[in-house]
């Protein structure tokens, strides 16, 4: 049939139907007059018929029964089959075909045409040969619909010219191309390899149609911009063409979070030097320093030299380890420890007294633990000379006014509002003690109030000191004083 002869003077129209019969492809024998002589049953198949009357026994029956569109979704001004009565010879033309009475049913064919010459010239054979593609389109709009729909940044382009054939909304959303400004344009005009880390071997490999290996790339944008991007290329067949299927990863946002996370590292990094507290960081889970800053060196007498690399305990800072192991016991369970007396060593072997504090943070997706020490000792210095004076006077309390003891409790823990009066656990000669005691009456006065001895008042106070967790009077009155006693007039 490729001759171009195919009727010749021994063979007649009938033996030409035998032969076309069993062919895969579909075949229609046009007449120059319009009417359809034949239709094999691969062709009647194809438009979902069975006989020669439903596919239309002329050119305008035809068109009647059943309506065409190419790919582009544009109608035919011309059908191909009256092309082919044309004499017109072209290859390659891809319908969509519906039924007129059944819109369900479609079909998609490649047709071509074959116009046989006699030997004057004169057509003596006209025919519409088809081939079914609907299966092969149906994947091909499956693919376009996953294409287009996939929301990572795709662009398909054509090996043999190197033209963009095909872009999803991802890439023009991350770009800010038009669809107009890629297709067809070639990828050196719009340059997805454009400033590759590993640009030859791209180039090289899109030249060759083989995959290409993620690499990071910095595209140019139609605004003037750029962005970086990870992309990579993956050969394929669209058709029977073979494209290369590049896809794309934004790392701008990354870049971005990156960006942030050193600044926020370096604005932590500056505080955490130039802050006028002592301040250490150590790993979170074995207590190893990583860093100190100027103001425990200052304070403590310890360099990074002498510390970083080192537990707390290894370098000697603690006083007692009972104490730290209830520290650092508390930071693993609560994540954070709010002003926590401790005692620490200076570098010179004396003990200091601290109030530390200490927060759990993340640093590069690793956990570590801050501490912030606040050196206390001559506060405490001062409180324990203004209660070791107090105590030196407690033999004789009945001349301290309960406006000076208010001021004295005032001085122990500043700021602090009075409780509610309640004691926890204490029984209510306890309670009649603890009021007496911060009405400023003593041990004798107590007795002859109460009507007990003085061996029974002492022992009294004893069991009280106990429940307080004090262990002088003082202490006692001030922890009175600061929760609410006495609760009302001593003599009540």
């Amino acid at each position: 049939m490729g001759t171009g002869r195919i009727v010749t003077e021994g063979v007649d129209r009938h033996e030409l139907r035998q032969i076309i019969a069993g062919l895969s492809e579909g075949v229609i024998l046009v007449e120059p007059d319009q009417s359809i002589a034949y239709a094999n049953a691969a062709a009647l198949a194809m438009h979902g018929v069975e006989t020669l009357d439903e596919l239309g026994s002329t050119v305008d029956a035809y068109r009647a029964r059943f309506s065409l569109r190419y790919r582009n979704h544009r109608a035919p001004e011309n059908y191909p089959i009256e092309r082919v009565v044309a004499g017109e010879t072209f290859h390659d033309v891809v319908v969509e075909v519906t039924r007129a009475d059944r819109p369900d049913c479609d079909f998609v064919h490649s047709l071509r045409s074959l116009v046989a010459t006699d030997r004057d010239g004169a057509p003596s054979c006209l025919a519409l040969i088809l081939k079914d593609v609907s299966d092969q389109f149906e994947a091909e709009d499956r693919f376009e619909r996953t294409f287009n729909a996939n929301p990572a940044p795709a662009l398909i382009t054509r090996l043999a010219d190197l033209r963009h054939v095909k872009v999803n909304h991802g890439f023009l959303e991350m770009t800010g191309y038009t669809r107009e400004a890629v297709i067809g344009r070639s990828v050196y005009e719009v340059d997805v390899l454009a400033n590759a880390r590993n640009r030859d071997l791209a180039v090289s490999r899109l030249n060759e149609g083989g995959t290409i290996p993620q690499m990071e790339a910095c595209l140019d944008l139609p605004d003037g911009g750029r962005r970086f991007v990870i992309v990579a290329g993956q050969p394929m067949e669209m058709g029977d063409e073979p494209c290369m299927l590049f896809t794309f990863a934004d790392l701008e946002l990354r870049r971005k979070a990156e960006t942030a996370l050193r600044q926020s590292e370096e604005r932590f990094a500056t505080s955490f030097r130039l802050t006028p507290i002592p301040t250490i960081l150590v790993r979170a889970d074995d207590f190893t320093v990583t860093g100190v800053n100027e103001a425990f060196g200052r304070v403590f007498g310890l360099g990074e030299d002498r510390v970083v690399g080192r537990s707390l305990d290894e370098a000697g800072l603690w006083v007692a380890h009972a104490q730290r192991a209830a520290f650092e016991a508390a930071v693993a369970r609560d994540g954070s420890v709010l002003g926590v007396e401790v005692c620490l060593r200076h570098e010179n072997g004396s003990s200091l007294d601290c109030m530390v504090s200490a927060e759990r943070v993340t640093i590069n997706d690793a956990d570590f633990v801050l501490l912030v020490l606040q050196d206390i000792t001559d506060r405490k210095h001062t409180e324990r000379e203004l209660f070791g004076a107090i105590e030196a006077v407690m033999a004789d309390t009945s001349w301290f006014s309960r406006g000076l003891i208010e001021k004295l409790a005032n001085l122990r823990r500043p700021g602090r509002e009075s409780a509610d009066g309640s004691a926890p656990n204490l029984t209510v000669r306890e309670r009649q003690i603890l009021n007496l005691i911060c009405a400023g009456l003593d041990d004798d006065a107590i007795a002859r109030k109460l009507g007990l001895s003085r061996n029974t008042v002492r022992n009294h106070g004893a069991a009280l000191y106990r429940k307080l967790g004090v262990h002088r009077r003082t202490e006692a009155l001030v922890w009175g004083r600061e929760n609410g006693f006495p609760l009302h007039a001593a003599g009540s």
